[in-house]
C-alpha cells in the first residue's frame, strides 16, 4: 500500500478495487466491522430520510455542541471535499486523519488474506466510523447514505432514529412507490427505542414497522407539534412524551418554511434523549440560531442574489419552488441546473418552471448525469411559456458565468438539482457576485 499516500489516491483506490454492483447486504461490513473492534461508547443518534437529513443533522450538532456536548457527525454525500463527509467537534476533519483510517479498514478487509469485498461508500463509512470511535465524544450524529436497512451505518445499534420526509427517489433500489421506500427507511429502528417522524404524512410502512418491531414512535402531529406565525414559532410534545415545551424560538438560520418540519423533528429527538443528554432551552436557542449548512436554500447576498440548493428530487425541488417564491419580486431569474439522468427530471423542470425565465443547463462531471443537452430536450417538452429561453453548458462555474453575464443587478440566480451542480460552484470559495447594469 505505499503507493496510497494521499486521501485521493485511497479515494481512487476504492473506487477501482470495489465494484458497485454487489451483494447489497450488511454482514460483509459487518465483518470487517468485528475485525476492526468497532465500537461506540456513546449514544448514536441516526438520521434517514429523503430530504432534510442533512439539515437535521446539522441543527442536532449545532444545539449538542452549544449544550456543551463533545459531537461526531458523519453526512454524505460532499459537496467539494470529501472530508466534509466528517465533523468532530464541528470541526472537518483533515484529510491526513482520514488516511490512517482507510489502511485500518484495508487491514481488516484483507486480513489473514481472507478478503472480503466491500463498496466505496462501505469502505469509506466504516473508515469514518472508526475515526469517530477514536475520537473522545459525548454523541454521534450518523446520516444514512441511501435507504436505512441495508446502508452501512445500520451495523450500528441508535440510541434514536430520525425519519425525516419520504419521497420517490433512487427507487431503482429502494421501491417505486412511498410504502415500499419508507420501509426501507424504518430499517434504523430499534425495539424500544425512540424514532422520531418528522414526516407530515408519513408512509405507513413506518407507522407499521414501529408497531412490529417495538420502537418508541415519536409522531409529528401526534406526538410533538410546532406552531409559528411571521416572528417566532413553538415546539410543545404530547403529556405521554412528558409535555416539554419551547415557546418564542427564532426561526433556524437555516432558511425555507419545511426548516420548521426538520427542526420540530430535532427538538423531538433531543426530548427523548434528554436522560442521556440533557440540552437547555438557551443551547437549542443559541444552536438553531448559528447553524449553517451549504448548499440548503443558501442565499448569498450580491448583484444578482445567488441562491444554492442541493434539491434534486420533485419533493426538495417543490419546497425549493415554494421557498423561492416566498423571496419577493425579482425582475427575471435565471437558473443553472445540472442533475442526475435517473431523476424524474419532467415533473421538476414542471414544478419550478414558472419562476424561472432563463435556463442554463450544465453537464456535470459524473456518468450517472444526465447531459445539458439532455436535459434541455427534457425541458423542451414540458416547458409552456414561449418567452423563456435556455443554453447549454459544459460545467456548472461556466453556466454561471454566463447567467452573470447576462443578469441584471436585480436579477436572481439559483443553483440546484445535485450536490454536483453546487458543488462545482463552490469549489473555489463561495461567488460574491457583481453583474455590471446591462443599461448602462
Amino acid at each position: 500500500m505505499e503507493h496510497l499516500k494521499t486521501l485521493s489516491d485511497w479515494l481512487a483506490y476504492c473506487e477501482r478495487l470495489h465494484p458497485k454492483s454487489i451483494d447489497m447486504g450488511l454482514e460483509r461490513v459487518r465483518a470487517v466491522a468485528r475485525r476492526m473492534g468497532l465500537a461506540f461508547a456513546c449514544p448514536i443518534i441516526t438520521v434517514a430520510g429523503t430530504n432534510g437529513k442533512g439539515s437535521t443533522c446539522a441543527m442536532l450538532e449545532a444545539i449538542l455542541l452549544q449544550a456543551g456536548y463533545r459531537t461526531g457527525v458523519f453526512t454524505s454525500p460532499h459537496l467539494v471535499h470529501f472530508e466534509e463527509r466528517c465533523r468532530v467537534r464541528g470541526d472537518i476533519v483533515n484529510a491526513t486523519d482520514l488516511i490512517a483510517y482507510f489502511s485500518r479498514v484495508e487491514a481488516a478487509r484483507t486480513q489473514n488474506g481472507h478478503e472480503i469485498s466491500l463498496s466505496y461508500f462501505e469502505f469509506t463509512t466504516l473508515a469514518i466510523l472508526q475515526l469517530l470511535a477514536d475520537a473522545p465524544l459525548d454523541v454521534v450524529i450518523l446520516e444514512v447514505g441511501l435507504g436505512g436497512r441495508l446502508d452501512a451505518v445500520n451495523i450500528l445499534d441508535a440510541d434514536c432514529a430520525v425519519i425525516t420526509s419520504i419521497d420517490l427517489d433512487h427507487m431503482e433500489l429502494l421501491g417505486t412507490d412511498r410504502e415500499s421506500i419508507g420501509l426501507e427507511k424504518a430499517g434504523i429502528m430499534r425495539a424500544g427505542k425512540p424514532v422520531v417522524v418528522s414526516d407530515p404524512v408519513p408512509p405507513q410502512s413506518i407507522l407499521d414497522h414501529a408497531s412490529e418491531v417495538g420502537a418508541d414512535l415519536w409522531r409529528l402531529g401526534r406526538d410533538f407539534n410546532f406552531s409559528g406565525d411571521q416572528q417566532q414559532w413553538g415546539w410543545a410534545a404530547s403529556k405521554d412524551k412528558g409535555g416539554r415545551r419551547y415557546a418564542g424560538l427564532a426561526y433556524p438560520a437555516l432558511r425555507g418554511a419545511n426548516q420548521l418540519v426538520n427542526a420540530s423533528g430535532v427538538l423531538a429527538a433531543l426530548t427523548a434523549l434528554r436522560e442521556r443528554l440533557p440540552v437547555t432551552a438557551q443551547a437549542v436557542r443559541v444552536g438553531l440560531s448559528m447553524v449553517e449548512l451549504p448548499g440548503r436554500f443558501q442565499i448569498i447576498p450580491g448583484q444578482p442574489t445567488l441562491v444554492l440548493d442541493v434539491a434534486h428530487n420533485p419533493h426538495s425541488v417543490a419546497a425549493l419552488t415554494e421557498n423561492l417564491d416566498a423571496m419577493g419580486f425579482y425582475p427575471c431569474t435565471h437558473a443553472v441546473f445540472g442533475a442526475m439522468a435517473d431523476k424524474d427530471l419532467a415533473l421538476m423542470l414542471v414544478r419550478v418552471g414558472p419562476l424561472i425565465d432563463k435556463w442554463y443547463f450544465t453537464d456535470l462531471p459524473t456518468a450517472r448525469a444526465a447531459s445539458g443537452e439532455a436535459l434541455r430536450a427534457k425541458w423542451e417538452a414540458v416547458k409552456t411559456r414561449p418567452e423563456v429561453t435556455a443554453n447549454t453548458y459544459k460545467s456548472p462555474e461556466l453556466a454561471l458565468q454566463a447567467a452573470v453575464e447576462a443578469a441584471d443587478p436585480a436579477d436572481r440566480i439559483v443553483v440546484f438539482g445535485s450536490f454536483f451542480t453546487v458543488g462545482g460552484i463552490l469549489k473555489g470559495g463561495v461567488p460574491r457576485l457583481s453583474a455590471p447594469h446591462l443599461a448602462a
